[in-house]
């Protein structure tokens, strides 16, 4: 049965997040998505003169291939997806998840293998195509949610069809005041952290990189980062759930790092020399997205939530740090989850996730959504 929210998510998807243009190339990437989506991205690529390219993944398929994956396989297959990406103008992933732990039993060193040799063609996506990435609503996800199959689905495109433009004024505003800020002090329960920023870029997320979207991201100095936080979202990572994630810094560096799963953290944060130290830090405003369900598209855009993240950095806003790990680790501040508050240079910015300065207050979740 045809659903017109397909062909509107779509639409959003072609038209505003990459902005496909005539004659332009387009890679759509779906994993575990039903045709109908498929085809309406299809057509609406079509639809504005685009040339629309498509590759269907399922995630059972992916888990029995990366089983026993060689460095020999992945390197071919690594070598003709990096060729296929250099010839495309833009890219759309929708990835949709049967069982979200799908990878949990894959061996450590099979994904880090998998990471380490699909980098390229990561980059190439991200440095060179206009690219958007989102989650697709299932059973799986609504489970997760704590809601039904059909709620969920409710829920998901009236997050995603937020009107991202209503929030820019806000955005351009957090966005000068990051970029003038040097210290950053972050408190809350289990939580008494500090860095710099000073001469980082930040930058606007939108809804032209992710869907959904909401949060505007800088990066710690490297070496800056000290004192300890405890991240009250429960993650997923590598195919295992991780729950009460508290980790300890000293001159930038994760020193201690616990959780329910403290050993796979620790191997994961051992993956090489940049895993223990900060490659992003974020703050999540979307005024839909509230609880978070270990989908970290949605809970990276909490309303009133920050997040950390070991790993990467993203050359937009770069402190410098490599790795091939890129984890984003959520903590909530309403009150509700306990509260906290954000310092820029001791002014208090942020107070149990609602922004104070005035030229801030359209992000607040009240006068946004």
């Amino acid at each position: 049965m045809h659903d017109a929210r397909f062909d509107d998510l779509a639409n959003l998807l072609v038209g505003y997040s990459i902005r496909l243009k005539r004659n332009e190339t387009v890679l759509i990437e779906v994993f575990d998505v039903p045709d109908e989506m498929t085809i309406a991205l299809i057509r609406a690529a079509r639809n504005v003169g685009g040339i629309p390219f498509v590759q269907n993944y399922h995630a059972r398929v992916s888990r029995a291939l990366a089983l026993e994956a060689s460095d020999r396989q992945l390197s071919l297959i690594a070598g003709h997806e990096l060729g296929r990406m250099k010839k495309m103008d833009a890219y759309i992933a929708v990835r949709g998840s049967n069982n979200i732990t799908e990878l949990s039993d894959v061996p450590a060193e099979k994904m880090k293998l998998v990471a380490k040799r699909m980098r390229a063609v990561q980059d190439q996506r991200v440095k060179k195509t206009k690219w958007v990435v989102l989650r697709w609503p299932t059973p799986s996800m609504a489970q997760l949610a704590g809601m039904s199959t059909e709620a969920f689905e409710d829920f998901y495109f009236t997050v995603c069809g937020l009107d991202y433009r209503k929030l820019q004024p806000g955005m351009k505003a957090l966005k000068r005041l990051m970029e003038k800020t040097n210290r950053v002090e972050i408190k809350g329960p289990g939580t008494d952290l500090r860095f710099s920023m000073k001469g980082i870029p930040a930058v606007i997320c939108g809804g032209d990189r992710n869907i959904p979207d909401g949060e505007v991201f800088s990066c710690p100095v490297r070496d800056s980062v000290q004192g300890h936080v405890r991240f009250n979202a429960p993650s997923i990572y590598q195919g295992t759930g991780f729950d009460g994630i508290r980790l300890e810094f000293k001159d930038g560096k994760i020193v201690d790092a616990t959780s329910n799963e403290t050993r796979k953290l620790n191997k994961i944060l051992n993956s090489d020399a940049g895993a223990r130290y900060v490659g992003e830090f974020s703050l999540g405003f979307n005024p839909h997205v509230l609880q978070p369900m270990r989908d970290i598209l949605f809970d990276e855009k909490i309303a009133g939530s920050f997040h950390l993240t070991p790993g990467q950095a993203y050359e937009e806003a770069d402190n410098g740090n490599r790795s091939q790990v890129h984890w984003d680790m959520v903590n909530i501040q309403r009150p509700e989850y306990g509260g906290g508050e954000i310092y820029f240079d001791g002014k208090l910015i942020r107070r149990d996730g609602n922004f104070l300065p005035k030229q801030l207050r359209s992000l607040n979740r009240s006068r946004s959504s």
